[in-house]
This record gives structure tokens, sequence and C-alpha cells, in this order.
């Protein structure tokens, strides 16, 4: 086999493993940011937010400070992230994709929902945060999809 050849498979390899490294660490984040909800430890939940985040729901965009104080009035009770899909982005950045199942609990009320969630983590100064996060609810797939 030529030297370039063992070269690029070497190289390969290592892409191959730091891109699989990179999935499993940001998927490991916004599993411990939604444990960080159903613990109801909202200082835990805020320290893994970039203060400069933007998040988008239904009820269009908000910033850290207003999906904290939002957060902390419901109890995220049990929640199941399926489908999950990753991008990544740069050697310290991705992209993970999910359907996210959720349930729980707000006014005394217990509520089930299911939205496809997206969100992108950044490792900033050796510490993990969240940029970017979009809920879109669930429906039906159309006919063709």
């Amino acid at each position: 086999m030529k030297l370039a050849t063992v070269v690029l498979l070497i190289i390969a390899a290592f892409t191959t493993a730091s891109a699989a490294d990179l999935k499993d660490q940001i998927i490991a984040k916004e599993r411990e940011e939604l444990e960080a909800l159903k613990s109801a430890d909202y200082k835990k939940f805020a320290d893994l937010i970039a203060d400069d985040a933007i998040f988008l729901n239904p009820g269009g965009p908000g910033t850290k400070t207003q999906v904290v104080e939002q957060s902390s009035h419901f109890k995220l009770l049990d929640f199941s992230m399926d489908d999950i899909r990753f991008v990544p982005l740069t050697d310290n950045s991705g992209i993970v994709i999910y359907k996210l199942t959720q349930k729980g609990s707000a006014g005394g009320r217990e509520f089930t929902s299911v939205v496809h969630a997206s969100a992108t983590w950044v490792q900033r100064e050796g510490k993990w945060v969240s940029v970017f996060s979009q809920e879109t609810p669930a429906r039906a797939p159309r006919a063709g999809m």
C-alpha cells in the first residue's frame, strides 16, 4: 500500500472518530439540559445556555432570560429523544435534531407534547453551551413524505 493511501486512511479514521465523539458530546449535553429541567435545577439549566442564545418556538423568538424564567413555571416529568440526527459544524460545534416527547406539569395540570427540536451547541472557553434552540409541534406526516 502506498504511503499516501495509508495517510489518507489514518486521516479518514481520525475524522470519523472525531465526528462521532463530537456527536456523542453534543447529544449528551442536550440530554443534560433536559435532565436539569426534569430535576428542576434551573441554575444548571441556565449554565448550559449561552448568554447570547436565542430560542425559537411557535410563540416566536426568546432570549436566555425569557426561556429560563418561563421554564421555571413548569416541571418536566419525563422525556424521550427519538430519531436523533446530527450535523457537525466545526471541530467544536454542531446541531442535534430530534423528536422530543415530553410529559410535564404546569399550573397544576399535566400535559404531554411531541415536538421536533433542534439545538446548536458550541464549545466556548472549554465549556459547552447551547446558542440556539428551536421547537416545532409535531404533526402527522403528510402523504408522500
